[in-house]
């Protein structure tokens, strides 16, 4: 088991190097306020002076300092190259790991150099670590972090937050469940009042992972002890309780030996507390300490072992994620845009690896616009929108010009349907447009492994959004052309000979012969026939017109002007006229005489001005404007029917598919170029950044695991 300590201590050179603190190593964290002999009791245990000494906070980076044991055989450790066979003890630090310090006073002028330079000489902390590493015949295989001691007040230069800045880097060390909290404090001070214990306590509320060191024993005031501090009734730890004798101020001011001072506090313990003298000191402090360490770790090796492949598989994925560093640019840049253009295929013709489950997107929008949309859109437009029934009847009058017509001129269905068919318009030129924002659209759902590929090549991904756009914008006018002329080519020709709207016309006669069949079964009233509600006025003519030589002239003229009104009997009009007349001219003996004073019958009432105008239809009037709305209908429905069947084929063929057909040429004529490749393919800063740490942290990974592997389970029991 004595094993198991070295290879924590590899494992903390790994991970110090890639300066990650995801790996929670088990360690010794050494904890205590200024003053209390916290690196006399290091010093001790390493058996050399090596700490930076002096007032205030001297301590302003924490110190991971690993102690490996190194006898002269140990051909692992020494070798004659770099000259460390026939040392005793030497050091070497992680940042400057190819020196050997063979002096430790360079070690202690190595720390304070190394502080400075990272932490400034304002006795400010630093977080980031000094790691040294050393090897000597008369050391324990140990890993101690001394941190920077517990103060309260700022002094000199010192940020007014330091007592808070400090408190966060202790926290940081001994919150690692796999610590071992060394909580050093005074003998000569209330231990209630100790900082050192308040912060274990903090973190460690049971004491299952906190040893104190009680150090200054010699410095009580006299007719006092420690036992009832060393026999545990004082200080709540589990771990236990050691005491230590350090060198005074004076004895190091004298250069006093750590072996000398090893001496004397043995003296010291014996004659002061002879029955736990066996329990107390550096020594027993040294062989503890070493212990519960290679405990501790084997009781953390599983998980830590369980740790690092979970890790080693995350950082994986996320390397891969990154993607390799760029050998030929032109190569990965030709990659890139095929990729890029097979993604944006995939997702229209739905064939992509990675399917969309929360929303629609690509291929499956542009289905869901033509056939739900678009499709609901023409179908919500009634074929008689916006038209009444004076509109048609004007429409029929207007058609007929001066000339009363026999049946419903065809020019005004011709123009009202037409109106109707320009409604049709609008909605098709939205539906192109719909399906050129989902086109846009696409770019953002083109396949996760473009998208990350976009995310490491800003520019590239800035310029192919470029492309893509400007290739869509410009076949929208020839896609919005295409189809205004779809509607244009439904309104050039109204075809009446359609297979399925000549059956409608074919049903024309027989509705006009039912409507007639209808008209002989009415009363022979002459005021029957006007369903406008004004009566017919006796008729005459002005000087300006023929002269009637006889009474069947008059009738003849009336018969021909009535017979063209909708509802009158030519015969009983002449017959009624006929009769006014005879009895005229028998009364007065001349015709003239009788019709100069009689005023012309307003065959036409009302005349409509506007669509607005109402007034009561006639029957025929109401038959016209059926056969008009039937056949406005039946020849509308046709046509949406073609709209809604070719709109979707001309947007498919005038831009759909032409992107899709030549995307990838686009994109290769306008980035596919020599001088073009190390700007497009330039990383952003942060990507390049993570994917050289998350390279780092894996080879760190990878070489922790097989450290790990290493170890034998015999080794550990």
């Amino acid at each position: 088991m004595e094993a198991l300590i070295p290879v924590i201590n590899k494992l903390q050179d790994v991970f110090n190097t890639v300066g990650s603190d995801a790996i929670q190593l088990p360690q010794i964290v050494v904890l205590g306020s200024q003053s209390s002999g916290k690196s006399s009791v290091i010093e001790s245990l390493v058996g050399k002076s090596f700490l930076p000494r002096g007032t205030g906070i001297v301590t302003r980076r924490p110190l991971i300092l690993q102690l490996v044991y190194s006898p002269k055989e140990d051909k692992e450790h020494r070798s004659s190259i770099d000259g460390t066979i026939e040392l005793e003890d030497w050091g070497v630090f992680l940042h400057a790991k190819d020196k050997i310090f063979r002096n430790f006073e360079e070690i202690r002028l190595e720390i304070e150099e190394e502080t400075n330079r990272i932490a400034g000489s304002n006795k400010g902390i630093c977080p980031e670590p000094i790691n040294l590493k050393i090897y000597s015949t008369k050391v324990v295989n140990l890993t101690l972090v001394d941190l920077p001691g517990i103060t309260k007040v700022p002094v000199g230069d010192q940020p007014a937050d330091i007592e808070q800045q400090i408190r966060d880097l202790l926290l940081k060390y001994t919150s690692n469940p796999n610590s071992i909290i060394l909580a050093v404090v005074t003998a000569n001070t209330d231990m209630a009042t100790s900082e050192s214990i308040a912060i274990a306590k903090d973190v460690d509320p049971d004491g299952r992972r906190t040893l104190a060191v009680v150090t200054k024993l010699d410095l009580m005031d006299a007719g006092t002890d420690a036992i009832d501090i060393l026999c545990g009734r004082v200080i709540p730890v589990k771990l236990g309780i050691i005491g230590v004798v350090n060198r005074s101020q004076a004895d190091i001011m004298s250069n006093k030996s750590i072996k000398d001072s090893l001496k004397d506090e043995a003296s010291f313990l014996q004659s002061k507390y002879p029955t736990l003298a066996g329990r107390n000191g550096t020594p027993y402090l040294a062989k503890t300490l070493n212990r519960l360490l290679m405990h501790h770790i084997r009781d953390c090796l599983p998980d830590l072992k369980t740790r690092v492949n979970l890790m080693m598989s995350q950082f994986h994925s996320l390397l891969t994620s990154y993607g390799e560093d760029i050998s030929d640019k032109s190569k990965t840049l030709l990659q890139i845009i095929t990729k890029f253009a097979s993604a944006y295929c995939s997702t229209i013709e739905g064939t992509s690896r990675n399917i969309e489950t929360t929303e629609l997107c690509g291929g499956a929008r542009i289905c869901y616009i033509f056939h739900e949309t678009f499709g609901r859109t023409l179908d919500s437009i009634h074929p008689l929108a916006g038209l009444t029934k004076m509109d048609i009847l004007t429409a029929i009058r207007n058609a007929n010009g001066p000339r009363p017509a026999l049946f419903v001129p065809e020019v005004s269905f011709e123009l009202l349907v037409k109106r109707q068919i320009r409604r049709l318009q609008e909605p098709s030129l939205r539906c192109v447009e719909l399906i050129h924002e989902e086109m846009q659209r696409i770019i953002q759902h083109c396949g996760s492994e473009v998208q990350q590929e976009m995310l490491r090549f800003p520019k590239l991904y800035e310029s192919i959004v470029d492309v893509v756009t400007q290739l869509l914008r410009r076949r929208l006018p020839t896609t919005n052309d295409m189809v205004e002329n779809l509607v244009d080519i439904e309104l050039a020709y109204i075809n009446t000979k359609h297979p399925d709207f000549y059956k409608e016309i074919a049903m024309v006669p027989t509705m006009i012969k039912s409507v007639d069949g209808n008209r002989q079964n009415r009363p022979k009233s002459m005021y029957g026939k006007f369903q406008s509600g004004y009566e017919p006025q006796p008729l005459s003519r002005s000087n300006s017109n023929p002269q009637l030589n006889n009474g069947d002239d008059a009738t003849s003229w009336v018969s021909n002007l009535t017979s063209s009104q909708n509802g009158i009997d030519p015969q009983e009009m002449n017959n009624h006229v006929v009769n006014n007349v005879t009895d005229s001219v028998k009364a007065d003996g001349d015709l003239r005489s009788v019709l100069s004073p009689v005023k012309p019958v307003n065959l036409l009432p009302q005349v409509p001005i506007n669509s607005n105008s109402y007034r009561k239809l006639s029957e025929h009037e109401e038959h016209d404007c059926e056969i008009i709305e039937r056949l406005i209908k039946s020849y509308f429905y046709i046509v949406r029917k073609s709209i809604q069947d070719t709109v979707p084929k001309a947007v498919m063929h005038f831009l759909v598919n032409y992107v899709k057909d030549n995307l990838q040429s686009e994109l290769v004529t306008h980035l596919y170029k020599a001088d073009n490749a190390d700007q497009l393919l330039d990383e952003s800063e942060h990507i390049a950044q993570r994917r050289k740490e998350a390279a780092d942290m894996l080879k760190a990974l990878q070489r922790a695991a097989h450290i790990i592997s290493e170890i034998r389970e015999t080794h550990m029991w």
